[in-house]
């Protein structure tokens, strides 16, 4: 593990294989290093990490494989289980992928013996995210190519599904009420749907496509963030074109003059935003910010029927 000193907070893992999806796990795993998951052409590896932002005594970041999964084709898309424990008598790692063959791989693991993944069959296109239920972690959202959005039990049976306008991009669990799900589609729409009444209750717009990525935080659930064109935007959903903090964009601004768009926005558990990029090379980079960035905030819009 090594820090580039030339870009502030950057990182570099040293990997066996291309890398294509990074993931952190956004539940409390009962251990105090964060998760991540990162996700290449045949393998998904699983590690532990630490920053120094967190922990006085790490130097840069500190980073630990924990297991090492054959995959056996290109991961697209990574999404943790809140299952997921390191402290439990055996520990158990549980997520699920998204494959280049449009299905899922619904991995448990306990870092021993125990080592089995399920598929599930459905999408006919590319699926690009999924995510787990948040509480019990007992469904899991995907999207997909394919202009829907499909709820799934955990042996792979379809339970819902939403009829997409465009490729949805992201998919997202309200961190407390499980009935609401955020799906953000490529033409820079998002929207809420009610999974009771299988209605949309609100959209937000985008002012660019293509709409890349969505996130909804977890510590505060009436922030939204998303990534359209070369924009960061993030909402507060409460207000009209409200600036949330702009203390960050000279980095940010540094950050899209070198990779041309962003490719990712997720929210962690301290409301802090990452981001990174992923290149052809075997390494990935992550680059973290310490305070919420944001470049335009647009009003939330009610949905029209």
């Amino acid at each position: 593990m090594k820090q580039d000193s030339l870009r502030n907070a950057a990182y570099t893992v040293d990997c066996e294989d291309y890398v294509h999806v990074i993931k952190f796990n956004p539940f409390d795993s009962g251990d105090a290093c964060s998760l991540i998951a990162y996700g290449g052409n045949n393998y998904v590896v699983v590690g532990t990490c630490r920053f120094q932002e967190e922990d006085a005594e790490v130097e840069g970041i500190q980073y630990k494989t924990l297991r090492t999964f054959h995959h056996g084709i290109r991961v697209d898309a990574i999404a943790w289980s809140p299952e997921t424990r390191l402290d439990a008598l055996p520990p158990q790692i549980r997520f699920c992928t998204a494959a280049s063959d449009r299905k899922l791989r619904l991995f448990t693991s306990d870092l021993q013996d125990k080592n089995e993944y399920k598929t599930f069959d459905g999408h006919s296109d590319y699926v690009n995210d999924l995510v787990f239920a948040p509480k019990e972690g007992q469904e899991v959202a995907s999207v997909s190519d394919d202009h829907t959005c499909r709820v799934w039990d955990l042996e792979g049976n379809e339970k819902a599904r939403f009829v997409l306008r465009s490729p949805g991009m992201s998919v997202c669990w309200h961190p407390e009420e499980a009935f609401k799900l955020m799906v953000a589609e490529k033409n820079g729409t998002i929207r809420f749907y009610d999974l009771i009444t299988h209605q949309a209750i609100l959209s937000l717009e985008c002012e660019q496509t293509p709409l890349m990525s969505a996130d909804w935080c977890l510590k505060n659930t009436l922030r939204i963030g998303a990534v359209a064109g070369s924009d960061w935007l993030i909402w507060d959903i409460t207000r009209s074109r409200y600036f949330l903090h702009v203390g960050e964009y000279l980095l940010l601004k540094q950050h899209v003059k070198r990779c041309g768009y962003f490719a990712n926005i997720a929210f962690n558990c301290s409301m802090y935003c990452i981001t990174y990029s992923v290149n052809s090379k075997h390494s990935s980079e992550i680059i973290k910010s310490v305070q919420v960035i944001s470049c335009h905030i647009f009003s939330c819009l009610p949905l029209l029927k």
